[in-house]
């Protein structure tokens, strides 16, 4: 039977679905690696980023006025994620999230912790240093600085596209299956945790208008998550 491919392809890995310009995610993968650092489990543990582009669920560009209605009610959940409310005009805001989740695709070439680094690391630039990883030399510069990615190859694969369909098959999967947000959790035997530990709703609007309220918020879940990996992936060996 063909396994779900929403689910790791090992029981050492997590799948973590999301965007990069989504500031539930930022969160979650924050915490990802901070619950594999503090249990000790980094080395043991790997993070499979896959695609959940907003752009393409909503047809839109992921609008700067309720991405910024975020960052300080979601960056005061956990402030050491890194947030900063955007300096820049509105000519310089990404448009779109597709070159710099290819990126974190392609880096897969050179391991899940390369590919892995270089998300957080864009992340990171995105959200507490306003930079626009859409630009193709803005991802190979933050590549660079991760210390983790062979930037050449890098460089030559987001010039070729080969990951450009991993993107859209990710997509795809995410669309037809039982991927419900960004972040949504999987582990390899299906659990999955959508927005884990977090209930939000927005008032006085949707996203773009109105603001989000957080309802819930256990940060303990994490160390759930990555203590059931660790037994799958215990059990496995």
């Amino acid at each position: 039977m063909r396994r779900d491919p929403r689910l790791p392809a090992t029981p050492d890995t997590i799948v973590v679905f999301s965007d990069l310009n989504c500031s539930f995610a930022h969160l979650a993968v924050h915490r990802l690696h901070q619950a594999r650092r503090r249990l000790g489990l980094e080395g043991l543990l790997r993070f499979d980023h896959r695609c959940f582009p907003l752009e393409l669920f909503n047809r839109t560009v992921n609008e700067r006025p309720g991405v910024d209605s975020e960052v300080s009610v979601v960056g005061a959940l956990d402030p050491g994620a890194g947030w900063r409310l955007r300096q820049g005009p509105d000519w310089s805001y990404p448009v779109t999230m597709l070159p710099p989740l290819e990126a974190v695709q392609a880096a897969k070439a050179q391991g899940l912790g390369a590919s892995e680094q270089l998300d957080l690391a864009l992340r990171r630039a995105f959200w507490a240093e306003g930079r626009c990883i859409s630009l193709r030399h803005e991802i190979l510069d933050i590549a660079a600085g991760s210390g983790c990615v062979d930037v050449d190859a890098l460089a030559q694969a987001l010039d070729d596209g080969r990951a450009r369909s991993a993107v859209m098959d990710q997509f795809t999967a995410a669309r037809h299956g039982r991927v419900t947000c960004s972040p949504h959790v999987f582990l390899y035997d299906g659990t999955d945790f959508a927005n884990p530990g977090v209930r939000a709703r927005w008032v006085n609007g949707d996203f773009g208008v109105g603001f989000p309220v957080i309802d819930a918020d256990d940060p303990t879940i994490y160390t759930d998550i990555l203590a059931r990996a660790a037994d799958l992936a215990a059990m496995a060996a």
